[in-house]
């Protein structure tokens, strides 16, 4: 397998499209792509025969919209190149209408009030600034692969991307804007930029099979620890077995055939838990590659006999999964927004551009939170390895004290390059970075990005990313605006600086994002601390979103509405599908799994005492898991008239806030006596799998 030779081959890549196209149509569609212009009717059939030329040559017979729906998974509805012809025969076609537009059904989709059953039509519309690419399956068919966006009848956004889309478009504008007032005349375009950092977790097919938790609910509902977890910090880049090497060197191959630049593979932190990580690329075509990272890790696992769990806790007591949202800012010219330089307190445009975002994720932190707001990233925030719920930025010591410097006005001395030594004369010296890398905080300065870790492993990055770039437009804009009516630029800037800096610094912190004292100090500067998603989710409606969004034209205020709704509507039926799955599994396996060790204890104790044998032991076991099956028995009560509760709960907010109030803290009770039972009954009587199979089987 030669890397260069696979990369790209199933992309109907830029490559390609020089090959295939004429050149006036090429120039056409390039200029679309770059530049926003509209898509002309003419050049979109001859590029569709391309595509659909190529498609087949590569043994193609159907093709596909390809979108994102508010699901947060992707959607496809295959149609197949063939039209009849008048002999009866047929031929094969494919239009540049039926590669700009299709027609699904709405309604089928949530939609948050958007659509109703009644108002079916919805359209997907060509994404052409992503390229298209052939999926295949493993029988070897292969589909053509077209990304779209989703929208209803009335033009509102049904799908993650729209609006992702939007929000670009936005931060180019004003971004633009400040680079064209600091005297920057040869950048055209500024593009949001992202690295998504994937975690996941892998586990035995046949062990997954017999979890039933694992199947409906992608995590363990009940678990006792294992005897070892990640306490000897052994897996951490550890040596990758063999199985999980090839199952790794089979994803790479699949990846870097759809052209996704699969380029960090390792051992994560927990048992069987690893990441992958890929290049940056523009943030539509990172979204959509995310989409198909996932997708396709589950799909190879199944070659492996392997299950690919992408769920941000799958596993109590250890690290979950997150997907780490490395985000920037660059010109089509090649200047990235958020680079330092050699000399950064001299930098004016990189310490706007900084600053601009220090008051725009103070003054929308709710915002970030609510868009990894979700039942099972809540398992996660503020554990040992994700960030807490706290918005906070790491800057590092060095941009730290040359803000602090033009604040007091003091005179800002460049630092010398620092080299580490490490005492060893053989080993070479080398550079050190002006920031540390804090891995306790939400949103990280990382060189010449920000790392926004909140992001759980199973989410689409759209919605981050989506409020990433409309609060960077809405920063911009203003320093923009101000910046354009001054009469000198510098002083305008620095006056800038300064007052961001010590309005907004208070988002700052360099320390540890774990400990006590940092909650207790994030409540003393005003910080939000939104600990659950029913209240996180609720940032998306307020005054202050709407105004925004709508004002820059990225969602609708019906749209913000509508997925309000679906998200929280989404959080009830997540927990509610994990508490009947507790509740099944409890009445089914595990209860009886205690009942049945009970009445082996206690015909033990029968035959001793008619031999006038002494059972103490047998008699405390028996003493024990008689008092867990009732206390289990109990919170399963509990457990099952909580969700009737809830059920019978028409209005959407209520219902989510019974869910979290009731039904999980039952579920968490039902757990603790579950996994105490099953910390006493033997294994060979334990109907399920446990952790230590779970987890080091591999």
């Amino acid at each position: 397998m030669k890397v260069t030779e696979i990369f790209g081959s199933n992309v109907f890549n830029d490559k390609v499209m020089k090959e295939r196209l004429p050149k006036e149509i090429y120039r056409a569609l390039k200029e679309t792509i770059d530049m926003d212009v509209p898509l002309r009717p003419e050049v979109a059939d001859v590029v569709a025969n391309a595509m659909k030329d190529w498609a087949i040559e590569k043994g193609a017979t159907h093709y596909t919209h390809w979108f994102q729906p508010l699901t947060g998974i992707t959607a496809e509805k295959h149609d197949s190149f063939i039209s009849p012809a008048s002999n009866g025969s047929v031929i094969v076609e494919f239009s540049g209408k039926q590669l700009i537009q299709g027609e699904p059904d709405a309604s089928s989709f949530p939609s948050g009030g958007l659509r109703t059953t009644f108002e079916a039509r919805g359209y997907t519309a060509w994404d052409c600034t992503s390229p298209a690419f052939l999926k295949t399956d493993e029988s070897g068919n292969c589909t053509l692969t077209i990304p779209t966006a989703f929208y209803s009848y009335k033009g509102e956004a049904l799908d993650k991307k729209t609006p992702l889309l939007r929000s670009m478009k936005a931060v180019s504008k004003h971004a633009l804007r400040v680079l064209r007032a600091l005297g920057n005349t040869t950048s055209a375009k500024v593009t949001s930029t992202v690295g998504p950092e994937q975690e996941y977790f892998l586990v035995d097919r046949e062990y997954y099979l017999k979890r039933t938790d694992l199947m409906l609910t992608g995590r363990t509902v009940f678990g006792a620890p294992a005897p070892k977890g990640q306490e000897l910090e052994d897996q951490y880049f550890g040596a990758i077995k063999d199985r999980v090497s090839d199952y790794m060197s089979d994803l790479n191959a699949e990846l870097w055939k759809i052209g996704i630049t699969s380029k960090t593979q390792h051992n994560e932190v927990a048992p069987a838990q690893y990441e992958m990580a890929p290049i940056f690329a523009t943030t539509n075509i990172a979204t959509d590659h995310n989409q198909l990272v996932m997708e396709t890790m589950q799909k190879v696992a199944f070659r492996h006999g392997l299950v690919c769990l992408l769920h941000e806790k799958p596993y109590a007591g250890i690290n979950g999964s997150g997907k780490h949202n490395n985000w920037s800012l660059s010109t089509d010219d090649g200047v990235n927004l958020l680079d330092p330089g050699h000399t950064p307190g001299e930098n004016v445009q990189f310490l706007l551009v900084l600053c601009g975002l220090l008051k725009a994720v103070d003054t929308h932190a709710d915002i970030l939170r609510a868009t990894c707001a979700s039942a099972a990233n809540d398992h996660r925030l503020g554990a040992n390895e994700a960030p807490p719920a706290i918005i906070s930025i790491f800057m590092g010591e060095e941009l730290t004290e040359i803000l602090e410097k033009i604040v007091q006005g003091k005179k800002i001395t460049g630092r010398d390059k620092e080299f580490l030594h490490v005492g060893v004369d053989s080993l070479p010296m080398f550079p050190k970075d002006n920031t540390d890398r804090n891995r306790t905080s939400p949103f990280a300065f990382t060189g010449n990005k920000f790392e926004f870790r909140m992001v759980g492993s199973s989410q689409s990055i759209a919605g981050p990313n989506v409020a990433l770039n409309t609060i960077a437009a809405e920063v911009f804009d203003e320093i923009a605006t101000r910046l354009e009516k001054a009469k000198n630029i510098n002083s305008e800037a620095t006056a800038i600086i300064n007052e961001f800096y010590k309005k907004h610094s208070r988002v700052i912190f360099n320390g540890n994002n774990y400990s006590d004292e940092w909650l207790g100090e994030a409540q003393k500067r005003g910080l939000p601390n939104i600990t659950n998603s029913v209240d996180a989710l609720a940032a998306f409606v307020t005054a202050k979103s709407l105004k925004l969004f709508g004002r820059y034209e990225v969602f609708s205020e019906k749209e913000l509405h509508s997925r309000y709704e679906i998200y929280v509507d989404h959080y009830a039926k997540q927990i509610n599908i994990e508490a009947l799955t507790a509740i099944d599994m409890a009445k089914k396996q595990l209860i009886p799994a205690g009942i049945e060790y009970a009445a082996f204890l206690a015909n033990s104790i029968s035959s001793l005492k008619a031999v006038s044998a002494k059972s103490p032991v047998a008699e405390d076991l028996l003493q024990k898991v008689s008092s867990l099956l009732t206390a289990s028995y109990t919170n399963l009560d509990k457990l099952e008239k909580g969700v009737a509760e809830a059920q019978r709960t028409d209005e959407t907010v209520k219902k989510a806030e019974l869910y979290r109030d009731k039904v999980v803290t039952s579920m968490q009770a039902l757990r603790a006596d579950i996994d105490a039972l099953e910390m006493i009954v033997p294994s060979d009587m334990w109907p399920v799998p446990i952790y230590a199979e779970l987890l080091f089987n591999l």
